[in-house]
């Protein structure tokens, strides 16, 4: 007896996620069980970010659905715009692909625009990295509401999935799987500091700080002045080179993207500004950069994991679980100096002083298909009251 194979779509938004879930992806991708679906869309198609799909395509992956959604503009209307442009795509795409499940990862508003059509349309969704708190950005209320529209969770800590359960979901459905970016350190090969370079297109030497610093889309952190003080910082450490990564396509990046060309522009020697990476590259800079500096999440998830100090700047990651090697400061020049000097002392202690990451050892990909497989999928489910 033939038996057809499960139809797993999964979606990406973004460079960062589409990184996360690379594995996860291969390994579906290999299981004669199942059948891969991958519906692209956000910043994949962008210019101005890299046109980050043709990547996914030189990876091996065959995309079967491509959604531009993206405006022109980056302030908070044109994000609530192409939310609603998310959702009329969605709705055409999915229904030609009739997935039996619909695999989302984090807080981004692209990934709510999926969640909410899928469950229109009944379709079961996986949640990947719910149960997250992250104060500083309204990717905070987002992930929580793509939980409520989810039925499977699979999330990094146990403390997540506590929080996941208290928001209603039954425990059967919430397994702690890790955090999908370590995958990416036990399965991958890097690229050597010359290697590194070589890719670059720049005369790379360490020490250097790898440095990302998205806006603030919740709170009072205005995105061009909290920059200019992390830039202001970084000059008080002229023997560091700096690689800059553009932020992600939220209402006020271009003012950040505009302030990081100019600083680069000034330093053509000390410093690099390149709008993406690449999950490989960005991965290799982070385990021989001297510190990891900005307001990512991989700064909180994977610089630990290489056992790099990470120099978190203000709000935007506020209440995440995070390693002792996770130093936080205000966005003050003066707060981020005496923390990056913090971080550099912390680099000269013994591995055993700062390892420690609460987010898993790296087998996740394996945890989620046992949960997808062993789990019978409805696009219904009851409210579970905490007893």
């Amino acid at each position: 007896m033939t038996i057809t194979p499960m139809k797993i779509a999964v979606f990406t938004g973004t460079r960062a996620e589409y990184g996360l879930l690379y594995w996860l992806m291969k390994d579906i991708q290999a299981d004669p069980a199942l059948d891969l679906q991958l519906l692209v869309s956000g910043m994949h198609f962008s210019p101005e970010f890299g046109l980050t799909w043709q990547q996914i395509e030189q990876d091996g992956f065959h995309i079967d659905e491509k959604v531009e959604i993206l405006l022109s503009s980056d302030s908070a209307i044109g994000v609530a715009k192409s939310v609603g442009l998310g959702v009329l795509g969605f709705a055409d795409a999915l229904t030609r692909l009739q997935p039996e499940l619909l695999i989302l990862l984090g807080d981004r508003f692209e990934a709510l625009a999926a969640a909410q059509t899928a469950m229109l349309l009944r379709i079961p969704v996986l949640h990947l990295h719910g149960g997250e708190i992250t104060e500083g950005a309204y990717d905070d209320a987002i992930r929580h509401a793509i939980t409520k529209l989810s039925y499977l969770h699979g999330v990094s800590t146990e403390a997540h999935r506590q929080r996941v359960i208290q928001l209603g979901e039954a425990p059967s459905r919430v397994v702690n799987v890790g955090a999908l970016g370590l995958e990416h350190l036990r399965r991958g090969q890097f690229l050597t500091p010359e290697q590194l370079a070589a890719s670059l297109h720049f005369s790379l030497h360490p020490p250097y700080f790898l440095v990302t610093y998205h806006p603030v889309t919740w709170g009072n952190e205005p995105a061009a002045e909290s920059f200019s003080q992390l830039l202001s910082a970084l000059d008080a450490f002229p023997d560091h080179q700096i690689i800059l990564t553009w932020p992600n396509a939220d209402d006020g990046g271009r003012m950040i993207i505009s302030l990081l060309e100019e600083y680069a522009q000034k330093n053509p020697q000390r410093v690099l500004a390149i709008p993406s990476l690449g999950q490989h590259r960005y991965l290799s800079a982070v385990i021989h950069a001297a510190a990891v500096i900005g307001n990512s999440s991989s700064g909180i998830i994977e610089a630990p994991a290489c056992h790099v100090p990470t120099v978190n700047i203000g709000s935007r990651q506020r209440g995440r679980v995070a390693a002792k090697s996770v130093l936080h400061c205000a966005t003050s020049t003066k707060h981020i100096v005496d923390t990056i000097q913090r971080a550099l002392q912390l680099t000269n202690k013994p591995d055993n002083e700062i390892r420690g990451n609460p987010y898993g050892q790296g087998d996740v990909s394996a945890r989620i298909l046992a949960m997808i497989k062993s789990t019978p999928l409805h696009s219904q489910k009851t409210f579970y009251d905490l007893k």
